[in-house]
């Protein structure tokens, strides 16, 4: 059985304490990197800095964004979906000034520990976080909170 594709540039943003910055939409549960759709003739960089700007307040050129390549998964939030993910890298010195905006019902700075106590979107656990502390520490707190 083949899914249905939904295709979207995500932005894993770090700063400068090694922390990952993930967003909730209103009406669900999963953390996600946060992204979104592209809106025609957008190139995917650009669709991530639009969806930046517009769930969170960060202005970046899209130049400024680094690839990450293009991965496929289980998509969060939409059952017999895959999320084909266009995935880029920014760091962040100064993370004041982010808030949630638009279908962003919470914006979290995590940290490893806090991947046992919630839901995080199969992009972000398979393909994303692991950039970030390893793909052996991020099963290893996810098998912490089965």
């Amino acid at each position: 059985m083949t899914s249905d594709i939904i295709r979207v540039s995500a932005v894993l943003i770090t700063d400068t304490a090694g922390r990952a910055l993930m967003v909730r939409k209103h009406g669900t549960a999963a953390f996600m990197q946060p992204g979104g759709k592209p809106e025609a003739g957008e190139t995917p960089a650009q669709t991530a800095a639009r969806e930046l700007a517009e769930e969170l307040g960060i202005i970046v050129d899209p130049g400024e964004l680094a690839p990450l390549g293009t991965h496929r998964t289980a998509a969060a939030n939409e059952h017999g979906f895959d999320v084909v993910a266009d995935c880029f890298a920014l760091t962040i010195a100064d993370p004041t000034g982010i808030a949630a905006a638009a279908e962003i019902a919470e914006a979290r700075w995590l940290t490893l520990q806090d991947l046992a106590t919630l839901t995080i979107a199969p992009l972000s656990m398979k393909a994303l976080l692991p950039l970030v502390w390893g793909e052996a520490p991020v099963s290893a707190a996810l098998l912490a909170r089965d």
